[in-house]
C-alpha cells in the first residue's frame, strides 16, 4: 500500500452534531452524534477505534457518523469498507448510509476479503493524495485481520489464539494509514474491533490494535442489554489531544463535564448524559451551563 505523506496531529473537528428541526437527515441520529462530540470527538485524520461486544450497536453508530459527516461536511468523501459481513448487512448499509460501500461479504473467500480491502485503501489513498479529506468506515478490523491470518503463508511462529506472528503487519498498516497530511488532505479511519466474542483470536487482535489509535469509543454490553443507546462506556472512551479540536474556552467545560461523569457507574453516567442531551437541544447550550 502506498504511503500518503507525513502525519500531523488533527486540528479540525468533524462535527457530528446535527441541527435540530428541519434539514436533519432521516437516517441521522442527533443523540449519538452529539454524545460522540462530547465524549470522543473526531478530527480530520484520526485513527478511531470503536471497541464493541456483539449486539452493542456498532453498526448504528457507524451509520450515524456517516450521516452526520455527509450533512455537516459535504466536501468530505465517505467510504465504507465492510469485511466478512452478512450479505443482508451489506444491503442495509448500502441503502441506509450516505457512503460509497466497498464490501467483501461473508459469502466471499478470504482471498477476496483481502483483495477488496487493499483495493479500497488504494482508492482512498489516491483521493487523499489529491488533497481531499476522506472518511473510511472499516467494519471490522477484527474480521480483516482474520482474513489476513487465513491467507498468510505462515512464519512458523503462532501467537495465542492461533494468530500467525506476521499476520498483523498489513492490518496495522491499513489502520495506520489514517492521518492529516502536511499541506494536503486527510484520511480518517473509523474502525470497529470486536471483543467478548468468545474467540481468543479476536481478543489477541484487539490487544494488537489497542493504543494504536488516537480516539477510542468503547461500547458496553451491559448498557446495550439495558437498551441504553448509544451504549458508550464514557470512562473508557476518549480522544488524544482533543484540546486541538475545540476552541480554548470550550476545553475546560468539556473537562468539567467529564469529571462530573467519570466517577459514576457506566450506566448512571450514560443515563445522566442522555438526560442532558434530551433536555438541551444543542451542545452549545450544555457548554453554556458549564461556564462555572
Amino acid at each position: 500500500m502506498q504511503q500518503i505523506g507525513a502525519a500531523l496531529d488533527p486540528i479540525e473537528r468533524l462535527i457530528l452534531e446535527l441541527p435540530p428541526g428541519e434539514g436533519t437527515p432521516p437516517y441521522g441520529d442527533r443523540i449519538t452524534g452529539r454524545a460522540i462530540d462530547l465524549i470522543a470527538p473526531i478530527g480530520r485524520g484520526q485513527r478511531c477505534l470503536i471497541v464493541s461486544p456483539p449486539k452493542a450497536g456498532k453498526t448504528r453508530i457507524l451509520q450515524s457518523i456517516a450521516a452526520s459527516v455527509a450533512f455537516n461536511h459535504p466536501e468530505v468523501g465517505i467510504y465504507a469498507l465492510l469485511v466478512d459481513e452478512r450479505p443482508e448487512e451489506v444491503t442495509d448499509f448500502r441503502r441506509n448510509t450516505p457512503a460509497q460501500v466497498i464490501a467483501a461479504s461473508s459469502d466471499m473467500s478470504v482471498d477476496e476479503h483481502v483483495e477488496t480491502a487493499e483495493g479500497a485503501m488504494e482508492t482512498v489513498a489516491a483521493q487523499v493524495l489529491e488533497g481531499k479529506d476522506v472518511v473510511l468506515l472499516l467494519d471490522s478490523i477484527t474480521r480483516l485481520a482474520r482474513a489476513y491470518n487465513a491467507t498468510a503463508e505462515g512464519s512458523g511462529r503462532t501467537l495465542s489464539g492461533g494468530l500467525d506472528a506476521t499476520t498483523m503487519q498489513a492490518p496495522r498498516q491499513i489502520f495506520g494509514a489514517a492521518r492529516k497530511i502536511e499541506g494536503g488532505g486527510s484520511l480518517t479511519i473509523v474502525g470497529t474491533a470486536l471483543v467478548d466474542t468468545g474467540s481468543r483470536m479476536d481478543q489477541v487482535i484487539f490487544e494488537e490494535f489497542k493504543g494504536t489509535g488516537n480516539m477510542e469509543l468503547v461500547l458496553s454490553r451491559e448498557l446495550a442489554e439495558r437498551r441504553i443507546y448509544p451504549a458508550i462506556d464514557i470512562a473508557k472512551s476518549g480522544t488524544r489531544k482533543e484540546e486541538k479540536l475545540y476552541p480554548s474556552e470550550i476545553v475546560p467545560r468539556l473537562h468539567l463535564l467529564r469529571r462530573g461523569l467519570a466517577g459514576l457507574h457506566p450506566q448512571e453516567a450514560m443515563t445522566r448524559l442522555l438526560e442532558l442531551l434530551t433536555k438541551w437541544k444543542t451542545n452549545a447550550e450544555i457548554f453554556g451551563l458549564l461556564k462555572g
